[in-house]
């Protein structure tokens, strides 16, 4: 069974940056979509971005376009989400899930298409 864990949040001032690395094991990972997903006090769970299983296809909310950008290492089994001039508004839980596929250059935001999902890790932006 695919197990993903997610690290590298944490309370940054709002312009700055973070990266979240989601790791997997149980499985191989590039048989896998990668999505990340955050979910704000009050609020519904959202996509924030997805990525292909050979990484050429990616997709991104258009709250986070042009300032967030997934990419993965499936040789180490890893993905991650680099996310620049965070703003208050993106202080959230990030989730990333995995989406088994048969196709190398599809990506999906729909949350139902993922079975797996991680614990996920606390991102706050603050001053």
């Amino acid at each position: 069974q695919l197990q993903l864990v997610e690290s590298g949040g944490g309370l940054v001032q709002p312009g700055g940056s973070l990266t979240l690395s989601c790791a997997a094991s149980g499985f191989t990972l590039d048989n896998y979509i990668i999505g990340w997903f955050r979910q704000a006090p009050g609020k519904e769970r959202e996509g924030v971005s997805c990525i292909s299983r050979n990484g050429g296809i990616t997709n991104y909310a258009d709250s986070v376009k042009g300032r967030f950008t997934i990419s993965r290492d499936n040789a180490k089994n890893t993905v991650y989400l680099q996310m620049n001039t965070l703003k208050p508004e993106d202080t959230a839980i990030y989730y990333c899930a995995g989406g088994p596929s048969l196709f190398q250059t599809i990506c999906f935001m729909q949350q139902a298409r993922y079975g797996y999902w991680g614990q996920g890790t606390q991102v706050t932006v603050s001053s």
